[in-house]
């Protein structure tokens, strides 16, 4: 009876050991995964910080005024020319 017992309690002592050796496994394979996805989003957030500013620089009311009249060829229109519409 008593090495029935034994056998029984070294059972269970050695899958609680198993359980804790998985367990610590998993937690590693977790904790590389959300360093891993912190990086990344770190990488996409200074991405975002320097899309922000090209768009800024792109949309700024001088340049857009600037490219119109050297790309496009647009002038400002004389007043003679310009037409006051009403409903």
């Amino acid at each position: 009876m008593g090495v029935l017992l034994l056998l029984v309690l070294l059972g269970v002592a050695l899958v609680s050991a198993i359980g804790v050796v998985w367990t610590r496994h998993q937690s590693r394979a977790l904790f590389v995964q959300l360093t891993q996805l912190q990086n990344q989003r770190d990488a996409l957030n200074i991405e975002y910080g320097r899309l922000e500013l090209e768009q800024a620089t792109w949309a700024e009311p001088r340049r857009i005024d600037s490219e119109a009249r050297s790309r496009l060829g647009m002038v400002t229109p004389r007043p003679q020319d310009i037409r006051l519409v009403t409903q």
